[in-house]
C-alpha cells in the first residue's frame, strides 16, 4: 500500500492537470460567449446542460462516481456561464435595468400613508425617517397603503417588513410581489410594549388583552406567565389602545406603545412586556416610482425555481461568484401552487455596481422569474 505522502504527490499530479484543461475549457467557454455576443443567443441553454450531464453520467465506469461528476460538470457549467455574463457586460449586451438613478428621495411636499390609527408604530416610523412635522394619514389595511400609492393618492407607504423577534411580515412581502410598487428606504424602529389600561385599573385584575398578532407573539413569556389573560388579535397595536378605550371595561388592556398608550390617555400598568429586551421592526419606504439613490448600498429581490434539486444553490451561486454579500433570505409559498415557493433576497449592492448587473443578468436568465423590489 502506498504512503500517504506518496497518495498526495499523486493527488497533486492529478490537480495540476485539472487545472490546465480547466484553464482549456474557459478559454472555449470565452469563445462561446463571443459567438452568443456576436448572433445574439442566450447564455444559458437549460436543455443542452442537462444533455450533457446525463453524457458526463454515462462515461463514467465506477457507478459510485456517476452522481459526482454530475455534480463537478454542473459546477463547471455555473462558472461558464458567469464568465460568459461578464463578457456580455464588456461588450455593453447587458441592457439597462428599469430604474431611475437620482441624487436624493424628494420629501418635500409629500403625502405619506400608514397602516393603523394614531398611535401606530407605523407612525412612530413615518416621523422617524419623514421627519416629525411630514403630511401623513391612515388607512386600515397594509392593502389599501400599496393601493394608496399605486393610484397616486399618496407618495411614499411606511409598512413593517420584519421584527426581530417574530420574524417577517408575510403579507406585506406577498403584497410587493401582487404591486408594482417599490422599496426606496427603510428605518428600524425599537419596539417597546407596554400593558396598558382605564386609568385606576390593575394589572391583576386584566382579563382581556388586545394586540396585533405580531404584538403578542412579541410578549408570549408575559402572557404565557398570566394565562387568565385572553389574548384577543386587532389590525394594530393603536387599534388595541383604542379599543380599550371604546369598550370602557377595567378588565380590559392593550399591549402597544407608550406612545399609543399615552394618544389614547391609558395608564401603563406593565413597562416592557415584550420578551427580548433588544426588539425593533424593520420598516421599509415604498413608492410607485422605479428609482433609486446613487448612495443606496442594498437591494431586495424575490424569484421563482425550476423545481428540482440544485436550483437554489445555483442562484445563490451568483452571489458568491460576484463576490456580493447577501444578508437575508426568506420564502413564501406561491399562491394555487402547492408546495412551491418564492424566495426573497437582500443583499448588498447598487445597481449601478458592474458586479451587481452580472449577478441580477444571470439570475434573471436562470430563475423561472425574477423582480427587483428596490433599492435602497
Amino acid at each position: 500500500m502506498a504512503a500517504l505522502e506518496e497518495l498526495r504527490n499523486e493527488l497533486d499530479e492529478i490537480d495540476a492537470q485539472i487545472i490546465r484543461l480547466y484553464e482549456q475549457r474557459m478559454k472555449v467557454c470565452g469563445e462561446v460567449a463571443d459567438f452568443k455576443i456576436q448572433n445574439g443567443r442566450k447564455v444559458y441553454d437549460r436543455t443542452r446542460e442537462q444533455q450533457k450531464l446525463a453524457a458526463a453520467a454515462k462515461q463514467v465506469e465506477n457507478p459510485e462516481y456517476k452522481k459526482g461528476v454530475q455534480e463537478l460538470f454542473a459546477l463547471l457549467m455555473s462558472v461558464s456561464r458567469k464568465l460568459q455574463y461578464q463578457k456580455l457586460s464588456e461588450n455593453g449586451v447587458l441592457g439597462k435595468l428599469p430604474f431611475i438613478e437620482t441624487d436624493r428621495l424628494d420629501t418635500e411636499n409629500v403625502r405619506i400613508v400608514f397602516q393603523g390609527v394614531e398611535g401606530a408604530y407605523s407612525q412612530a416610523a413615518m416621523k422617524q425617517y419623514f421627519g416629525k412635522d411630514v403630511r401623513g394619514y391612515h388607512v386600515h389595511t397594509w392593502r389599501e397603503a400599496m393601493e394608496a400609492i399605486e393610484d397616486g393618492a399618496a407618495d411614499f407607504a411606511v409598512l413593517p417588513i420584519e421584527n426581530s423577534s417574530a420574524g417577517a411580515v408575510n403579507e406585506v412581502y406577498d403584497l410587493l410581489v401582487e404591486f408594482e410598487n417599490y422599496i426606496v428606504g427603510e428605518t428600524v424602529l425599537p419596539v417597546n410594549h407596554v400593558l396598558a389600561g382605564l386609568p385606576g385599573s390593575k394589572e391583576e385584575q386584566i382579563m382581556k388583552v388586545y394586540s396585533h398578532p405580531q404584538g403578542l407573539m412579541q410578549c408570549e413569556k408575559y402572557l404565557y406567565g398570566h394565562a387568565g389573560m385572553e389574548k384577543i388579535s386587532v389590525p394594530n397595536t393603536a387599534v388595541a389602545a383604542r379599543t380599550v378605550v371604546e369598550e370602557n371595561d377595567p378588565t380590559h388592556a392593550a399591549i402597544c406603545s407608550a406612545y399609543a398608550a399615552e394618544v389614547y390617555g391609558l395608564e401603563i400598568l406593565r413597562e416592557r412586556v415584550n420578551d427580548s429586551s433588544c426588539n425593533s421592526t424593520r420598516f421599509i419606504i415604498v413608492t410607485n416610482q422605479k428609482i433609486f439613490c446613487k448612495e443606496a448600498r442594498k437591494i431586495s429581490i424575490c424569484f421563482e425555481l425550476p423545481h428540482q434539486s440544485g436550483s437554489l444553490y445555483q442562484m445563490l451561486s451568483h452571489f458568491i461568484y460576484n463576490d456580493l454579500n447577501m444578508t437575508k433570505i426568506e420564502s413564501r409559498p406561491v399562491e394555487d401552487r402547492p408546495w412551491e415557493y418564492r424566495f426573497f433576497v437582500d443583499f448588498e449592492g447598487n445597481l449601478a455596481d458592474g458586479a451587481v448587473k452580472n449577478a441580477i443578468r444571470g439570475l434573471r436568465e436562470e430563475a423561472k422569474s425574477l423582480k427587483i423590489l428596490g433599492n435602497y
